[in-house]
């Protein structure tokens, strides 16, 4: 008997921990309630399971891929390392000072608007040493000075530090020595280079994503160290592999190096497990909703590729990082419904997170939320909820939702709960439109794929909102993050300043500065144990208009007639596309980027397929249930997902149940089994 194979991908949620396990002919799937206080935890649990339930043995799994929000939740939650910034003499403010731009302008009580947390004043000290705008060494570093300004940050506690000098990028040289320093006198200390980390030029802009590096190293550290140990005790002999930021999976000891590229980790996964999912389908052109249970989390693919912005916000705060387009929302299944000041009312963003979690969970969770009302409005089965491992308590959910909602607004239970789904809608809608209209993309021209363990119920009105005709649900929602890290390739991305106009623009030293990218990059890879010659390497250049603040990502074709012809007539493209408007003006190249990816093994969605035979579509329950626009309870016929052959059609108003997730056909809507036995819902006249 030929020995198995596994691989297994486990995205840990704030409510859920998602672990999927594929071998040669089947995935199986596995939901276990998340430990916040220990998210390792909950990964033990689960792996006690799958040894249990499905006899699997250690020694056989060969890939092991995660996703976490520990970074993520290290900002959010103030927990990451103490940390202090090393910064060029007469700069030690730069994090303070940021841009000068304000969002709130007339509260009465002013507040930071930088991240100084990262690094009050007391924690920032100033070297003497200089750089020039042009790389040239102007005050070569003071050795002495060095030594003092990282000793008064050692006395402050500091266990990680954040080495930004002006134009380092140009010359890293002395932020090298820094750290050859640091490592040498204090070697518990972890430090973080932004000639390394961000060596690009606007200086607070490095200096910020610098200091979250450091601020959240020392936590990933600990956590990916952790997660690598027990693997090693339980006898998995595969190294443990992360999602980043960008979509690629990288090598824990790798990740644990550039932990600021783990933002988004999770949500990144759900991205590519939509794109996985889309493909199978036949359809390329898709806008993923992944409602969680804390948060929902939407992005564009267009062309089958998933949309990339150099920038994105962590907590209100800007931070420079390649990540995937994903707008994420406080509006999750259990985000709480509550009423402000005027009697409003309102959903998220406070979650209940899973513990205690919605008030139907019976955990002691008093407060009501999205999923409560979810389960009075008849679309969850109280007794099959998360594949039957959990029993849901209808009377605690309506007691939650009458004390809180009903009762002060005067109305009944049922119609506050469809009031809270009626507003987590409207958020999610406007979610969806700034992530699609704000980019210049017309969201009736995509497709709207649900996922996440509650994508399903929200999906079809959101869609009837925004007047998308399809839905897509792939075959098991619930889990595709964890799914994602199975279908993604390892990839890794670096960036350098390079600025140059286009109108006489040098190829020689253009492709100079990509080889040493390039080498780079190989050294990443080849750090993961990826062969060269199984790698595929694209170009990207960060464009602008000459006098413009922000640039454009656009794919750089060295293999074209006149590469900056093609360069500057697609930052054209993309710049009308973004902006909705172009001229043709002198531009110039900002920075140079090169990503490498390694080939990797399309992710077959089909063995979720049903059986090809065509059987009789039969429900098995029905159910009242309230949906908007509709007075009253209206029945609704309940099917079981696993039974529904492929061509099967259904038409609402009904409701699919299967083990990680629920589906929601409201009236006027058609759902029938397409490629990778994805659920296709469409409005019968869009198919007429």
């Amino acid at each position: 008997m030929a020995e198995k194979r596994y691989e297994i991908g486990v995205d840990t949620g704030g409510t859920f921990t998602d672990i999927v396990c594929r071998d040669d002919d089947r995935l199986r799937l596995m939901k276990v309630p998340s430990t916040p206080a220990d998210p390792s935890a909950a990964i033990r649990e689960g792996f006690a399971r799958m040894t249990a339930e499905w006899s699997l043995e250690a020694t056989e799994v060969v890939r092991f891929a995660h996703g976490t929000t520990v970074a993520t939740n290290a900002v959010l939650e103030r927990r990451g390392g103490r940390t202090g910034i090393l910064a060029t003499e007469g700069f030690g403010d730069v994090l303070e000072l940021g841009r000068q731009m304000r969002r709130q302008m007339y509260d009465l009580r002013l507040e930071p608007q930088t991240p100084v947390f990262l690094a009050p004043g007391s924690r920032r000290a100033e070297v003497r040493e200089r750089v020039s705008a042009s790389g040239e060494v102007l005050t070569p570093l003071d050795a002495e000075s060095l030594a003092r300004a990282v000793d008064e940050l050692i006395e402050q506690g500091v266990e990680a530090i954040a080495v930004c000098f002006i134009f380092s990028f140009l010359h890293p040289e002395h932020e090298q020595l820094a750290r050859r320093h640091i490592e040498q006198n204090h070697p518990g200390v972890m430090v973080s280079l932004s000639s390394e980390v961000d060596p690009t030029f606007r200086e607070y802009e490095r200096t910020c994503v610098t200091a979250f590096d450091a601020y959240t190293k020392p936590v990933v550290d600990r956590y990916l160290g952790a997660m690598e140990a027990e693997l090693a005790a339980a006898g998995v002999p595969a190294a443990l592999q992360v999602m980043q930021s960008r979509g690629g999976l990288a090598a824990s000891q790798v990740a644990r190096l550039r932990p600021v590229r783990l933002f988004l980790s999770g949500p990144a996964a759900g991205v590519i497990g939509g794109r996985a999912a889309g493909q199978a389908a036949g359809l390329d052109d898709l806008i993923t909703l992944d409602v969680g249970g804390t948060s929902s989390d939407i992005a564009m693919i267009s062309a089958g590729q998933a949309l990339v912005r150099p920038e994105s916000e962590i907590a209100g705060f800007s931070v420079r990082v390649p990540m995937l387009d994903i707008n994420t929302l406080g509006s999750g299944g259990g985000s709480i419904a509550w009423l402000d000041a005027a009697n409003g009312l309102r959903v998220g963003p406070r979650s209940a997170g899973a513990d205690p979690g919605p008030a139907c969970y019976d955990r002691g969770g008093t407060d009501p939320t999205l999923t409560d009302a979810s389960l009075v409005l008849g679309y969850l089965n109280p007794a099959y909820f998360a594949g039957g491992s959990m029993a849901l308590d209808a009377e605690l959910a309506r007691q939650a939702i009458a004390d809180a909602i009903a009762g002060p607004m005067a109305i009944g239970v049922e119609e506050a709960a469809l009031g809270i789904h009626r507003v987590a809608n409207a958020q999610m809608t406007e979610g969806i439109r700034l992530i699609s209209v704000k980019r210049g993309l017309d969201p009736r021209e995509f497709v709207l794929l649900a996922l996440g363990g509650a994508g399903a119920l929200h999906a079809v009105p959101l869609a009837a909102e925004l007047g998308i005709e399809k839905v897509l649900v792939p075959a098991s929602p619930g889990v595709l993050s964890a799914t994602g890290l199975l279908a993604a390739p390892v990839e890794h991305e670096v960036t350098a300043a390079f600025h140059r106009d286009l109108a006489d623009l040098d190829l020689t030293a253009t492709r100079a500065a990509l080889d040493d990218l390039d080498r780079r990059c190989a050294e990443l890879m080849a750090a993961e144990g990826v062969a060269a010659g199984t790698q595929e390497v694209r170009y990207f250049a960060d464009v602008c208009y000459v006098g413009q603040s922000y640039s454009l990502e656009v794919p750089l074709d060295l293999a074209a007639d006149d590469p900056a012809a093609a360069l500057y007539n697609d930052f054209l493209f993309v710049h009308e596309r973004v902006h909705g408007h172009s001229i043709e003006g002198p531009a110039r190249i900002v920075n140079l980027r090169s990503i490498h990816r390694a080939s990797s093994a399309e992710l077959d969605l089909s063995i979720l397929a049903p059986a090809a035979e065509s059987t009789p579509v039969a429900s098995k329950a029905e159910r009242q249930i309230r949906v908007d626009g509709t007075p009253g309870a209206i029945a609704a016929a309940v099917y079981d997902r696993a039974g529904l052959p492929a061509g099967g059609q259904i038409t609402g108003p009904a409701i699919i149940e299967q083990e990680d997730t629920t589906t929601l056909i409201p009236p006027g809507w058609r759902a029938s089994v397409a490629g990778g036995g994805s659920l296709l819902i469409e409005r019968p006249e869009a198919t007429a």
